[in-house]
């Protein structure tokens, strides 16, 4: 601002003025900012990078380092677009112009079949065109599926540009073919909605510490002058009718950055919190999850219901299905060690086990505001998340990386040649008149679909659901079987469910490495019992369960059987 003297006319300040006058004189002389288009011309080379957009003419800068201007047209587009697909360009980069009615993916037909990286720079607003810019390299008769990374800054107000294509993609691939992951193609978490439901229940909790003065990033007053939001009615209490979390996010790409960041940082908080909650709860809706395996056999099928107008069924069907293991290579650790600063080498002292550290988005206290700290463990497999404070009563110590890449070699070469067998049950067919049987803490619905093209639809029911699943809808399986028949079945892998002398499901275990026979659904008044007729419990991960030894298997179960008759 002017400087001016208590009458208020302005005063002249020749230092001011010296100042003003060098950072102009400053600006003026830097470069100037290319466009992400021409940035990546410059940095790679138009002899390695094709270029397909609407663009007429663009500047070419030679090898003497003079530029000329060049007129592109239509046959030029074509011309760079089948470079890229013959192999001799490399990089392609092309916008909505330059995607309409155009394919990049790896065509077994191409002489380019290399596994496509398609980087999601400036999706703009329009799920419709995010998505059919993905749907140019990812198309049927191609050697190799591609991998999407959408590009974003540091600068975390910028989630507010790809939140609105996640939630647009989620809309969208619902209401076409009933399946998120259509749209999305699981490019997005769901904390990355930050219009979802758990998105709107957080931004209630940070108006509410930030009223309490319990957040570190901005006071009720300055975010206040600084959006121009209105929280408090005269009073100074919250008003009752909060601003929507679209002006909200809205307002906050107006402050600075290292303030949105901060903001952002407590917000994404609270988001993660509840999402972890829902999550841990199965209540976390992610519409239809795909599982993936490379062999599914259809072991069982049982007759739910049938309805007695349509004669439409519903069936609860037992597959068996065969995974492989994919491990992360050394080489993408090692990627992801050198590019991450928090990045700590470990290994548990128990197991033996390796694991990247990093650090993970924090959660939050919704009613004190503290931080909650915690970091990501990277194996060969997946990923596990654990709390600061459970990390350092754990069995975790640092390795040097030597001692790390050794072992990680080791499993991710275990785990490769490793294939997990594994028996679900599926609800499938017309689920309405028994959605109220199902189970209600896992609320996901599935498909299952193996490599020979088989897919099943329904939602999972778990062993210890069964039974109960079956006395709701006054089925009776399993019943009348010998014991010699059911120990027999459940040696071979078959689970048996049975609904005395308590609803239980009899299925095969692996512990340590070791099988075993488990009584599942055993209530806690009956332990006793079960161990008096030869029975054996165990607590793993907090949980007491009941075990009948594989050796006597038949005769502990006659007995068990016997006593409920």
């Amino acid at each position: 601002m002017p400087m001016v003297d208590d009458h208020g006319h302005p005063v002249y300040n020749a230092d001011a003025e010296a100042a003003r006058d060098r950072l102009v004189e400053h600006l003026c002389a830097l470069p100037p900012i290319m466009s992400a288009l021409d940035a990546l011309l410059e940095r790679f080379g138009h002899d390695r990078v094709a270029e397909v957009t609407g663009r007429t003419k663009r500047l070419i800068t030679a090898a003497d380092g003079r530029q000329k201007l060049e007129t592109r047209s239509s046959r030029t587009s074509q011309a760079e677009a089948a470079a890229f697909m013959q192999g001799r360009k490399r990089i392609l980069i092309f916008s909505d112009a330059g995607g309409t009615g155009r394919s990049y993916h790896a065509s077994l037909d191409a002489l380019n079949q290399q596994q496509r990286v398609h980087l999601l720079l400036e999706p703009g607003w329009r799920a419709d065109r995010a998505i059919q810019g993905l749907g140019r390299t990812h198309r049927t008769h191609q050697a190799s599926s591609p991998l999407f990374r959408p590009v974003t800054t540091d600068c975390k107000g910028e989630l507010r540009f790809t939140s609105t294509i996640a939630r647009r993609l989620d809309s969208l691939g619902a209401l076409t073919r009933g399946q998120r992951q259509t749209g999305g193609q699981g490019l997005f978490d769901p904390a990355d909605n930050l219009e979802s439901e758990y998105a709107c229940a957080a931004l209630l909790s940070w108006f509410d510490l930030l009223a309490a003065g319990k957040l570190s990033s901005t006071t009720l007053d300055e975010f206040q002058h600084r959006t121009g939001l209105e929280l408090c009615d005269k009073d100074g209490v919250l008003k009752d009718e909060m601003p929507p979390i679209q002006r909200w996010l809205n307002r906050i790409l107006a402050l600075p950055i290292g303030l949105q960041n901060r903001i952002f940082d407590e917000f994404l908080s609270l988001v993660e919190t509840r999402i972890a909650a829902a999550r841990e709860a199965g209540r976390l809706d992610v519409g239809v999850e795909t599982i993936l395996v490379d062999k599914a056999v259809l072991i069982d099928d049982t007759v739910l219901r049938t309805d007695p107008l349509t004669g439409a069924t519903s069936h609860l069907l037992t597959i068996e299905i065969a995974r492989r293991r994919h491990p992360v290579s050394l080489e993408r650790i090692l990627h992801i060690a050198e590019s991450d600063m928090t990045a700590r080498f470990m290994m548990n002292a128990k197991s033996g086990r390796v694991a990247l550290q990093t650090r993970a988005r924090a959660l939050m206290e919704e009613k004190d505001g503290t931080p909650i700290l915690r970091v990501e463990m990277m194996r060969p497999t997946r990923n596990d998340y654990m709390r600061e404070n459970d990390l350092l009563e754990s069995s975790w110590d640092l390795i040097d990386e030597g001692q790390f890449a050794a072992k990680w070699t080791e499993e991710a070469e275990l785990a490769a040649k490793t294939v997990d067998t594994d028996t679900i049950r599926l609800a499938t067919g017309l689920l309405l008149p028994i959605w109220s049987a199902l189970p209600s803490d896992h609320l996901v619905v599935n498909r299952i679909a193996d490599a020979q093209g088989q897919s099943w639809l329904g939602r999972l029911v778990f062993d210890e659901h069964v039974a109960q699943l079956f006395t709701k809808l006054g089925i009776d399986r399993a019943e009348n079987l010998p014991p010699s028949t059911i120990a027999a079945s459940v040696a071979s892998g078959r689970s048996v469910d049975l609904s005395r002398p308590f609803p239980m499901t009899i299925k095969r275990a692996v512990v340590n490495g070791k099988p075993r026979v488990e009584l599942v659904g055993c209530p806690a008044n009956r332990l006793d019992w079960l161990k008096s007729l030869g029975c054996f419990t165990e607590v793993i991960q907090y949980r007491t369960r009941v075990f009948v030894p594989v050796t006597s298997a038949q005769e502990v179960l006659a007995r068990v059987l016997d006593e409920a008759d």
